[in-house]
């Protein structure tokens, strides 16, 4: 079904386009020619910055921070994370025209939280209990009826304890001769006869 509209489309698109052809030319007018002067940057042949910061929020547990300074077409910088296993990561790089980007990566376990991660709300003590009036007893319940035991095999009887023989000795190795082979007589086959007749 897709290749028939598909098939239709095209046959359309070339019948438009020889209508197209055919009807005399229709004088468009040029767009205007819009002129806008660029104003060209000043590029800076020396470029320095320096920035960083840091987040140490101990309700959220988040912690990270980031130094970065550039003098030229070196840039140096350090940023370090805690990852979701509990490691602290902190990459320390630079990167030059020359060298491109190196980083160093170096993860070590946090050893002691000096303040817990999340604080607890004060505990709300509550009013002492009152004791309500007793509580009423339904009629007893009739008893449940125990099936009967399970029939259980007789003990296990123990056997008296066998009986020791006199220790093993060993004897010498004991000497043995290959029995002889007796080969039957061999079988003789002799080919059926068969008489030929010539007619």
């Amino acid at each position: 079904m897709a290749y028939k509209i598909v098939m239709t489309l095209a046959m359309l698109a070339v019948a438009q386009a020889a209508v197209l052809r055919t009807v005399a030319p229709v004088a468009v007018a040029p767009a205007p020619v819009l002129a806008k002067t660029v104003e060209l940057e000043e590029v800076d042949p020396h470029p320095q910055y320096s920035y960083s910061y840091d987040v140490q929020d101990t309700l959220s547990g988040d912690s990270k921070g980031h130094v970065e300074e550039r003098d030229g077409d070196v840039v140096r910088g350090e940023y370090s994370l805690i990852d979701a296993d509990g490691f602290r990561r902190t990459v320390t790089y630079t990167a030059d025209s020359i060298n491109g980007f190196n980083a160093v990566v170096r993860r070590e376990p946090l050893v002691a939280v000096a303040e817990p991660l999340v604080k607890a709300a004060p505990v709300a003590v509550a009013a002492p209990l009152v004791r309500s009036a007793p509580v009423a007893v339904a009629a007893p319940v009739a008893p449940v009826v125990r099936a009967a035991p399970l029939a259980v095999a007789a003990p296990l009887v123990r056997s008296a304890p066998l009986a020791v023989t006199a220790p093993l000795v060993r004897s010498a190795p004991l000497a043995v001769a290959p029995a002889p082979v007796a080969f039957a007589a061999p079988l003789r086959y002799t080919a059926p006869a068969y008489a030929v007749r010539n007619l």
